[in-house]
């Protein structure tokens, strides 16, 4: 379209050339075909959903699991679901032939997950969801083992997105055989009457527990109330791994593995998603512990083409058909790590960094598991109304429409009062402001 426009004025401008028409014309053509590709490319813009300069490769799965909701006359809860791509992120078609976007807000804090911080780890975890969603994300990776889902669904409920056009995953863990109370309490914490993806977060417990938390989660899918299943670092545990998908009515869909440029898991992708046509998902794909930001190949790249190294390792996810889910508290990394399809990666370079992989060596972790259980869970509170320990602004204006506003009793407010107020802002992070 946009090289059409271009002949066409082209052409125009040929004409007044060729028939000697004053130079007024001419600069009344040349200010019209700015404004045309201007509008266009405004248009093009704007439109979310529109191919990429960049295009990613389709990495979408064959059809074989049946779709959610089968025991169900109109789907149950997950039939509302409206998923599209947003700010450029593709969709990928699982084998159960639901779209899932391919990139996503890791949620975990784990600098906050001691059991005294439980408040200031779930409002950090509200502001991310917040700023994330307002970005552009609409994939959140959460799990009941991050003690952070009450942030998470608040987060979601003031964000101003619908709950339907949101990919939200959690994760349950700790005593299997009581999945089916894990998955209703993941419910009531976030929220909502469904959830997108459910992973058995860790392999850890008897073979007859895993199962039998599968089956929960098969039951919670055929009633609409799951729309994917997923397995998380089961290529730690082959023995568990196998024993899934001998027994299992409904496959996995996802699987979820650390995965990053220095240690880029070869054979568990080939495992996954050559042998067994399962979407990989990538936790901790930044990998801060081990280097990967500070890679001599990488940064050589990043400064190639003008991006942070962080938008290099990301990119380079997304080119190799996985599902990147970095975490971040900071807004403006947060935006950094979703603006990536602006730019694509040559051959070259992927073939570069595919060279610095350094296997299990370049994992930061690597843990065995056996017939334990992986901890037990402890429900926790969190007051969403609570004021911060200090003000961080005063200021003498009452307009601020851009804000979620609240009283110190926690009552909603439209225009900042005379005194304390709480606010939320565009960034989802709390403050408290006094108004002279």
């Amino acid at each position: 379209m946009k090289k059409t426009i271009t002949t066409v004025l082209s052409a125009a401008m040929a004409v007044c050339n060729t028939l000697y028409l004053q130079e007024t014309m001419k600069k009344v053509l040349t200010i019209i075909a700015a404004g045309v590709l201007s509008a266009y490319t405004l248009a093009q813009n704007f439109n979310s959903s529109s191919e990429s300069l960049y295009p990613l490769g389709n990495f979408d799965h064959q059809v074989t699991q049946p779709a959610p909701g089968g025991n169900t006359s109109d789907g149950g809860p997950q039939a509302v679901s409206n998923i599209t791509s947003v700010s450029g992120v593709p969709l990928v078609r699982l084998n159960n032939s639901v779209m899932m976007p391919r990139f996503g807000l890791g949620t975990q804090v784990q600098s906050l997950e001691g059991a005294n911080q439980r408040q200031l780890l779930n409002e950090t975890v509200r502001g991310m969801v917040i700023s994330a969603l307002r970005s552009g994300y609409r994939h959140l990776d959460d799990a009941m083992f991050y003690y952070n889902e009450r942030g998470a669904g608040w987060g979601i409920k003031e964000s101003g997105i619908p709950r339907e056009e949101i990919w939200v995953t959690s994760k349950i863990s700790g005593n299997l055989a009581d999945a089916q109370n894990a998955f209703e309490g993941m419910l009531q914490r976030l929220q909502v009457d469904y959830i997108d993806l459910v992973y058995i977060h860790h392999p850890a417990g008897t073979l007859e527990d895993i199962l039998a938390c599968w089956r929960v989660m098969e039951n919670e899918y055929k009633a609409g109330r799951i729309r994917a299943l997923g397995i998380s670092n089961f290529d730690n545990r082959m023995e568990a791994f196998n024993y899934i998908m001998q027994n299992a009515e409904i496959k996995p869909q996802v699987a979820q593995i650390e995965c990053h440029p220095l240690a880029q898991r070869k054979e568990a992708r080939q495992l996954y998603a050559d042998n067994y046509d399962i979407q990989v998902e990538c936790w901790y794909p930044l990998n801060h512990n081990r280097g990967d930001v500070s890679n001599p190949t990488l940064l050589q790249i990043a400064a190639a083409n003008g991006k942070s190294v962080y938008q290099i390792i990301l990119r380079w996810h997304m080119q190799e058909g996985l599902c990147p889910v970095p975490g971040s508290t900071n807004p403006d990394h947060i935006l950094e790590n979703i603006s990536i399809f602006d730019f694509e990666l040559s051959d070259e370079e992927m073939s570069a960094i595919r060279a610095i992989d350094l296997g299990d060596a370049g994992r930061s972790f690597n843990i065995s598991y056996g017939n334990w259980n992986f901890g037990n869970f402890q429900d926790y509170t969190y007051d969403h109304t609570n004021t911060p320990a200090f003000i961080e602004s005063v200021q003498t204006d009452t307009n601020n429409s851009e804000s979620q506003i609240y009283t110190l009793d926690g009552k909603r407010v439209f225009r900042l009062q005379k005194g304390l107020n709480i606010v939320r802002p565009s960034d989802g992070f709390v403050r408290k402001v006094f108004v002279r």
